[in-house]
């Protein structure tokens, strides 16, 4: 007699609910680029996808609130002068989104509480290294304002945001990177690349620690880190069959597990959670999303279910922890983009009959806060992410700490700066002190934002009464001539006729 033995486990029912049409978001004109990126990032503020724009590059952001069919002219974030690549919003702050471009920079933005009622075209801080376009884009998880940025020039390059400088450059990749993942405290970086190898890189220094054959397809390969410190990949076979594989440090030529998925062409996105263990994975051009278990037990990839869809996906974007709703026993979300201009909302959940907050589906999740500051990561600290609670809720930080400031250092080197300086006058240097020089360092320090705004009114009334006393006087000059002309007129026609009266009656 044989007994079959179904595995235990609290997910293995995960189902996937797609949200009504009027919960969604409509009418989203998605980009048409062939870049290999999922256009798409959310955060529990807001939902970014990568649209299409005439004259340049853009992207929308939409509050969450705002479901439904977005409007033609609704604003955009559109300062790039080529096509947008990649976005990210930043861990730490929802308010604050990194995209990169075509144009070869990398902008930063400030995103206000309530969205954007007008194109945003003005960033906090442009990013300036890259020679060739800009494919991706990817924050730090524990430092605060470090931005990761890899482009077609074979380069990674790590920014200091808060002061808009260069941390590093990392020069070891013969050609384009495809991806890039963090482990849990950010100490080391994994890359995929397109001479079909994966590297885990010492962030600091560049030092590559190991290299290895990731995929033998020539097609694009994706590797991320898992909280436990194993690494999950995906990519093609050398018959183009879509695989995936679970490897170990140290041992990364070696696969755990190597699976082989189907013949399909597109791309493969990994999204993990680290609080449950779930691997998602959506190819572009897919209709289904499959989801996958990670343990300690053989085979260790451990297939769920897959999600079906009626038609393919363009991109998608993975609410993080925070951001889903507990009370349902939500434990993931996914904005999913077709190419029809519909982005679905996708809710998958762990049935459950209770409606208490289950602790065991919601361990203590990734927060907003940073745990390092970017000088003492460079210096060499590494520090744990902070972790939250979700039992009462997540609970968004005040609107004080949602503003990014950027103090950049000055640059001796910077000619035109002292060119400037040089050609300006010293009654323009005084003026420039005593209005716009003042002002702009008032908006670089921590002076909250309504006294800048009160100083700065004051000073635009201050110049159009200047102005108009000007014009005042003007008036009153060109007057007071007048006046002087007609009395001289009248001077001389009273000396006239006092000679005339003097003269004798024969002489007249």
């Amino acid at each position: 007699m044989s007994f079959r033995v179904v595995r235990s486990s609290k997910f293995r029912h995960v189902y996937g609910t797609a949200l009504k049409r009027e919960h969604c978001y409509d009418n989203i004109r998605v980009s048409k680029s062939s870049w290999d990126s999922t256009f798409c990032a959310v955060n529990p503020k807001f939902l970014a996808i990568i649209v299409e724009s005439a004259g340049g590059g853009a992207f929308i952001v939409l509050p969450l609130n705002k479901a439904g069919r977005i409007a033609a002219d609704h604003p955009l974030v559109g300062g790039h002068k080529g096509p947008v690549l990649d976005i990210a919003w930043c861990p730490h702050n929802d308010n604050v989104i990194a995209s990169g471009s075509e144009d070869c920079v990398v902008k930063v933005w400030q995103i206000p509480d309530g969205g954007i009622s007008r194109t945003l075209t003005e960033p906090v801080v442009d990013l300036l290294y890259h020679q060739r376009r800009v494919g991706l884009v990817l924050w730090h998880p524990t430092a605060e304002n470090v931005l990761l940025t890899a482009g077609s020039d074979n380069q990674v390059v790590l920014w200091n945001v808060g002061v808009g400088e260069v941390l590093i450059n990392i020069d070891c990749h013969p050609d384009i990177v495809y991806s890039a993942s963090w482990n849990w405290d950010g100490s080391e970086l994994l890359t995929t690349c397109k001479d079909k190898k994966m590297r885990i890189i010492n962030p600091r220094t560049g030092e590559v620690i190991e290299e290895a054959v990731c995929h033998e397809g020539s097609k694009a390969t994706r590797a991320i880190f898992l909280k436990s410190g194993l690494v999950f990949t995906t990519g093609f076979s050398k018959m183009s069959e879509r695989q995936y594989s679970l490897r170990a440090p140290k041992y990364l030529e070696e696969p755990i597990v190597m699976v082989e998925l189907d013949t399909s062409n597109g791309v493969m996105f990994p999204l993990y959670d680290p609080d449950t263990n779930l691997v998602y994975l959506c190819g572009k051009g897919d209709s289904v999303l499959r989801y996958f278990e990670i343990t300690e037990e053989p085979p260790f990839v451990h297939y769920i279910n897959t999600f079906q869809t009626p038609d393919p996906q363009r991109g998608i974007g993975m609410m993080p922890k925070r951001g889903c709703d507990v009370n349902a026993c939500e434990i993931s979300r996914f904005y999913r983009l077709n190419n029809s201009g519909f982005c679905q909302v996708i809710s998958m959940t762990v049935p459950r009959k209770s409606e208490l907050f289950q602790e065991d589906l919601y361990p203590d999740t990734l927060g907003c806060q940073s745990a390092i500051s970017a000088d003492d990561w460079f210096s060499g600290e590494d520090a744990e992410p902070m972790l939250i609670s979700l039992k009462s809720g997540f609970v968004p930080p005040s609107a004080a700490r949602s503003n990014l400031k950027v103090a950049k250092h000055s640059n001796v080197l910077d000619k035109s700066s002292s060119k400037r300086s040089a050609a300006s006058t010293p009654a323009t240097r005084s003026e420039q002190t005593n209005s716009g020089s003042h002002v702009d360092g008032l908006s670089s320090s921590s002076v909250p934002d309504d006294i800048i705004k009160e100083f700065k009114e004051e000073i635009r009334k201050l110049k159009a009464m200047i102005v108009k006393h000007e014009n005042r006087i003007k008036a009153l000059e060109a007057k007071a001539v007048g006046s002087d002309a007609e009395n001289d007129k009248e001077t001389v026609n009273n000396s006239l006729d006092n000679d005339t009266v003097d003269l004798a009656p024969d002489e007249v």
